[in-house]
């Protein structure tokens, strides 16, 4: 009788440990669930305040609407590289600096970045004081459908069914826009192609997003620092000479330029690529929306006609990239 109590004593402290076993690994489970799904919270808040950051970003630019793009284009590169030079400082992170330095294949790759980064600014800066943001946002829309066509050209990627679709619908989209606009649209085009190009050798790229960005615009700082010596030489300067107010905006151009790119920074490394390729439609969105009921760009039948095509084409392009994350993780296709 005392061998069998014992037994059972046994084995009743061994279920208690087991249960107490199962409960911990139940708790850890749901913990680091939970864990995970702040952090993917956190990401997708920071991914989606990046992407409405440079959605409503045309405002901003319209409010120096009397300083010309490549001056504040200069000014943006400075005040961005300030910025970005004392958070580096701050947080002690110059390691990096040495080994871009003294790699030819890294610098070479930034030199490419930049001058793809700095065209691409000064044409989008152009295009929202032309009164052209609707043609602005368009190019923005075509550009993940772009991207794709540049990973099949550079890098062999294989095309999918659903993103050659895509790509067709898109194409017809640009080619009906050109027909109802009479000329190509060139805004359209140069804005897709500058940042596909620039976005495609940045994930070639070895630094990371404020490190890159940092590279970028001590590249760019030299020329910048010379047209603005010589705005200045030459009294037409904008800077210092108006009001106090269209100083401090040009100084902010700085805080506009890093602040999305360190919230997107920050989001990417959390949310899936899906998320992230839904979220950025947002940007060109608000900015079609922007220039046709804040800004008054008139849209004919022909050109809205030309924008549900591509619209459709992303759609399209966003349902095959779910269905394709899904069947990856062996979950059923939406």
């Amino acid at each position: 009788m005392r061998r069998r109590d014992k037994a059972c004593d046994y084995k009743t402290g061994c279920d208690r440990w087991f249960a107490i076993l199962a409960a911990s690994a139940r708790n850890g489970r749901f913990a680091r669930s939970q864990g995970n799904n702040q952090l993917m919270n956190r990401g997708t808040l920071a991914a989606a305040g990046a992407y409405l950051f440079w959605g409503v970003l045309p405002l901003y630019w319209r409010l120096l609407g009397s300083v010309p793009a490549l001056e504040i284009l200069a000014h943006r590169v400075w005040w961005a590289l300030l910025l970005v030079v004392a958070l580096l400082a701050y947080q002690r992170r110059w390691h990096w600096l040495l080994r871009a330095v003294r790699s030819p294949r890294i610098m070479l790759t930034f030199c490419a970045t930049t001058a793809l980064l700095a065209v691409n600014w000064l044409i989008y800066l152009w295009a929202v004081q032309a009164g052209h943001v609707v043609e602005a946002s368009l190019g923005y829309f075509i550009n993940p459908l772009l991207n794709v066509v540049l990973g099949v050209i550079v890098l062999h990627e294989r095309l999918r069914r659903g993103q050659l679709l895509a790509v067709l619908l898109a194409a017809g989209g640009v080619l009906a826009f050109a027909w109802a606009l009479g000329a190509p649209p060139w805004i359209a085009l140069s804005l897709a192609l500058t940042f596909g190009a620039y976005g495609l050798l940045r994930k070639l790229a070895a630094l990371g997003s404020l490190e890159g960005l940092a590279l970028e615009m001590l590249l760019a700082a030299g020329p910048a620092l010379v047209y603005l010596l010589w705005l200045q030489r030459s009294g037409t300067a904008a800077f210092g000479s108006a009001t106090l107010a269209q100083d401090l905006l040009l100084v902010g151009c700085g805080l506009v330029t890093a602040v999305p790119l360190l919230l997107f920074a920050s989001g990417a490394r959390r949310v899936s690529l899906v998320t992230l390729g839904l979220l950025q439609y947002t940007a060109p969105t608000l900015q079609f929306l922007l220039g046709v009921f804040v800004f008054g760009e008139a849209q004919s039948p022909q050109r809205l006609a030309a924008f549900g095509l591509i619209w459709l084409a992303l759609l399209l392009y966003s349902a095959e990239a779910i269905g394709q994350q899904r069947a990856q993780a062996g979950a059923p296709a939406l």
